[in-house]
């Protein structure tokens, strides 16, 4: 997917204004490369043509999906995100030290920006790009950074990160490092992760380093429990996605007659969530009809867990080095710093 080469030139985000909110925003500068709506369309079309149902992950962060995620990172049963921002706090100072302060710093999948604000104060980029697939949510963070860091300068992209992603650098930028938090490392299977990891090493160049967030190994109860929380959020996290696209492509699902849910797969050392059908029936997405049997699952999403010694193997035979691994007391997560090989 290649950008609108318009948005290098101007943006919502540069247009003059002297006002209080409009001196923050200077401070922004914004690049759509969101995917169009016939991309997103034949992507869907594609994975509910599989014999085994499938719908991408991403589609999970419209606004509404953005939102209730972080509600799942303040759940109870839900630990990566408390225990990933307790090491980053615990060891910010030294990952800031690998990362290289005055860097310029990318941040893959930046969400609501929450975990960046420990690192930020101590790395004091030159640069710091967010790139994220949902544009308001990006937005909204974009501005309470800005609004928290006044130094900081950003250019958040808009962007799909899945796959080959343009992001709007100065190929005089050497200097190079990317975040990305939160296990998104898990969302692709082995070899997509691998090609996933090379394309970053592209982007970073020799010497470039990667702070990347790994869910580990652990019991199948602690695992499961996080993605079928009590409350129900994760449930309601899944289903929105049929709701977009009830909304963006036209489609016909009853939200009602589909329900949540996720297991740990051993054999393949993920879980694995998927929207179940409560019935027999016929369900319209852009003006295509596809058959649903009682049982039948769409599946929406896998979190790979890993050992560290796996995961290591795994960056290496993408191009990086392990140069320091910090995990916390009970071993739940880790957090990886990585380096590209030099040529």
């Amino acid at each position: 997917m290649r950008p609108d080469t318009a948005a290098f030139q101007a943006s919502p985000m540069t247009q003059a204004d002297t006002s209080p909110q409009g001196c923050l925003r200077s401070r922004i500068r914004f690049f759509d490369f969101h995917p169009t709506m016939a991309d997103v369309r034949a992507e869907v079309l594609d994975g509910l043509s599989h014999p085994h149902k499938r719908l991408p992950p991403k589609l999970f962060y419209d606004q509404q999906g953005s939102r209730l995620f972080d509600a799942i990172t303040e759940l109870p049963e839900y630990y990566p995100t408390r225990t990933e921002i307790q090491i980053l706090r615990a060891h910010g100072a030294a990952m800031a030290e690998r990362l290289g302060r005055g860097c310029v710093l990318i941040e893959l999948g930046s969400g609501s920006s929450l975990k960046i604000q420990t690192l930020l104060a101590v790395l004091q980029p030159r640069v710091y790009i967010p790139v994220d697939i949902s544009k308001a949510h990006l937005l909204e963070s974009a501005q309470a950074l800005a609004e928290r860091f006044p130094g900081l300068s950003i250019r958040a992209a808009c962007a799909d990160y899945s796959g080959p992603f343009e992001l709007p650098l100065d190929p005089d930028w050497r200097d190079r490092a990317a975040f990305f938090p939160g296990s998104s490392i898990g969302n692709f299977d082995p070899n997509e992760a691998r090609a996933f990891l090379k394309r970053v090493a592209r982007v970073l160049g020799p010497g470039g380093r990667l702070l990347i967030g790994v869910d580990l190994k652990k019991a199948r109860a602690v695992l499961e429990a996080a993605y079928n929380d009590a409350q129900g959020v994760t449930a309601a996290f899944n289903l929105n996605l049929l709701a977009r696209l009830n909304r963006e492509l036209g489609a016909d699902f009853e939200l009602d007659a589909f329900r949540h849910h996720a297991f740990f797969n051993e054999e393949a050392s993920r879980i694995e969530m998927h929207l179940v059908s409560r019935c027999n029936q016929r369900v319209r997405v852009a003006g295509q009809v596809f058959e649903f049997r009682l049982g039948e699952t769409i599946h929406t999403e896998n979190s790979y867990k890993y050992g560290i010694q796996d995961f290591q193997r795994l960056a290496r035979s993408a191009g990086f080095v392990s140069e320091q691994v910090w995990t916390d007391p009970k071993d739940l997560f880790s957090v990886h710093c990585l380096i590209v090989e030099e040529a």
